[in-house]
């Protein structure tokens, strides 16, 4: 179990004062004059040496991503574009930051900005989280009347931070997409190149950062990189906040170390699965886009990117989403499909046709409507989805339905049976009549 002293966000219950008096009480706000003191390609060091990886769900490295920002500043801005859109279901990390402890991204915001040269931050809000951006609204408030931010702020780097209320489409989570969306278009993904780090918002330099990346930065500066790649496993270092929701007792989110086993996890914090472990049909480990884990490989799962791939699923937000063997899983896979139906741009065709046909297939293969064959042309079309898209929601369409084919065709299979069994007695009954 993570110490206590190794944790990073203290207030993520609401325990505490979510104000500036709290907030530097529990550390934040410590020294960060010394911290930006230690220059802009040092703090781009420090975080490539701690292993960070990203926390909004690809897990790319974050001091390499900061990286690519260019050195010298031109005639374009550089910017810094907080992703806080968090519409992946199952996920509850960021706004939990942003509610609880808003003091510690704003100071993220800074460390992050100074250290790519940006003077200016925007945190883009999901359209759903009113509370959340009152409270980040209010504490960014606080931190430009005690100049900690600002012109003329007293840690000597001028820095201006901006909240932007999106209006609740999945899509702009896409990091591209939201720049449209921030520059007051329509929330569609840009293709690559460029990368937003040549031509991002405005069509100046950008980064794109989680929330969860940016408010874990001053603490890795403060208490050194070797503290933090001490904690999880390598190539999957650090802290980690897990959502943890479905069939457990106490749902909830908590930070723990990466690589904590799966079964702890959710005994330890969420009192286990509901009717006992033996009761566990399968688990989503990192939100719904990710494809599902059976019971049978779950028993020692540890939560971090390399094993989860090994299984052929992924950690993506952390976001474990618990089935106990009362769930109807084809029915669950279906649900979630409709669900990237209905937020799928309909820009790129795989995605906008394809959605919609693995939706209304699998809503059929839930009643047993299907005919055997079909499964494999699922499948076919679940393939021709995945990596044909200009962003990766055609991937999060395609995964679950993947996964559920993967472990489940028995399941799919015996109810397609059942019902053609159903249909020929009833077609022999009104024969004999």
């Amino acid at each position: 179990m993570l110490a206590d002293k190794d944790r990073i966000f203290r207030n993520l219950y609401g325990l505490h004062d979510w104000r500036l008096a709290g907030a530097r009480a529990r550390g934040a706000w410590d020294g960060t004059r010394a911290l930006l003191e230690m220059g802009h390609d040092a703090i781009v060091e420090e975080i490539k040496n701690s292993g960070l990886r990203g926390r909004g769900g690809a897990g790319f490295p974050t001091g390499l991503k900061w990286s690519f920002m260019p050195k010298e500043v031109g005639e374009r801005p550089h910017y810094l574009v907080i992703n806080a859109d968090e519409s992946e279901p199952g996920t509850c990390k960021d706004r939990e930051i942003m509610r609880h402890d808003p003091h510690i991204l704003i100071e993220g915001a800074l460390v992050a900005a100074f250290a790519m040269r940006a003077h200016t931050a925007y945190i883009y809000i999901r359209g759903e989280f009113i509370r959340e951006r009152e409270r980040l609204e209010a504490a960014i408030a606080e931190a430009y009347e005690a100049r900690l931010i600002g012109k003329n702020n007293i840690h000597g780097w001028d820095f201006d931070l901006h909240v932007h209320h999106g209006a609740g489409a999945y899509i702009c989570g896409e990091e591209t997409a939201l720049l449209e969306s921030l520059e007051g278009k329509k929330g569609q993904p840009r293709l690559k190149p460029p990368f937003p780090a040549n031509c991002g918002l405005y069509g100046a330099p950008t980064t794109v950062n989680n929330v969860e990346s940016i408010a874990v930065a001053p603490e890795i500066l403060r208490r050194g990189a070797a503290w933090f790649a001490s904690l999880g496993r390598p190539n999957n270092t650090g802290t980690k906040l897990f959502c943890i929701s479905g069939h457990v007792e106490r749902p909830c989110t908590v930070e723990e170390e990466m690589g904590i086993p799966l079964r702890e996890l959710l005994e330890r914090h969420a009192g286990g699965v509901r009717g006992g472990w033996d009761n566990l049909l399968a688990v989503i480990p990192g939100g719904s886009s990710v494809p599902l884990v059976p019971a049978a490989q779950c028993q020692d799962l540890t939560m971090d990117f390399d094993a989860l791939a090994k299984v052929k699923s992924g950690l993506g937000t952390a976001a474990v989403i618990v089935m106990d063997k009362s769930t109807d899983i084809v029915k669950a896979i279906a649900r979630l499909s409709y669900f990237y139906k209905h937020e799928s741009c309909g820009q790129c065709t795989p995605c906008r046709e394809g959605t919609g046909w693995m939706w209304r297939v699998l809503t059929r293969m839930a009643e047993g409507r299907a005919e055997r064959e079909e499964i494999d042309m699922l499948w076919d079309v679940t393939r021709q989805v995945e990596g044909h898209t200009i962003c990766a929601l055609g991937d999060a369409a395609a995964w679950p339905v993947q996964g559920l084919l993967r472990h489940f065709r028995s399941e799919i299979e015996a109810r397609i049976a059942a019902r053609q069994a159903e249909r020929g007695a009833r077609a022999s009954a009104e024969a004999a009549e």
